[in-house]
């Protein structure tokens, strides 16, 4: 089993920034693919930025730019820097990590862009 939790989100300004964290324990060892999802309301899940074991990134079109995704392993922790926030990213925000077959998720973390 592997256990994530997420710190970070709040109410920021159109143009602010946050930097979002996401604590891994338990069974981290093989964990390869961290990412960062997701979800606005009535809207589905989507990924925002993932991460391989590597150092390999991805980025949603949306976000590319603007957000950095980082992985520090010896810590066992996943970030999102996250700058020139725009209103559409508010969301509830997920850290997820995958583990040989399984995927696991936090409890997700509310970022609120609005002025």
């Amino acid at each position: 089993q592997v256990q994530l939790v997420e710190s970070g989100g709040g109410l920021v300004q159109p143009g602010g920034s946050l930097r979002l964290s996401c604590a891994a324990s338990g069974s981290i060892f093989s964990i390869r693919t961290m990412g960062w999802y997701r979800q606005a309301p009535g809207k589905e899940r989507e990924l925002v930025a993932a991460i391989t074991s590597v150092g390999n990134r991805n980025y949603a079109d949306s976000v590319k730019g603007r957000f950095t995704i980082s992985r520090e392993n010896a810590k066992s922790t996943l970030y999102l820097q996250m700058n020139s926030l725009k209103p559409e990213d508010t969301a509830v925000y997920y850290c997820n990590a995958q583990r040989f077959a399984t995927e696991y998720w936090g409890q997700g973390t509310q970022v609120t862009v609005s002025s």
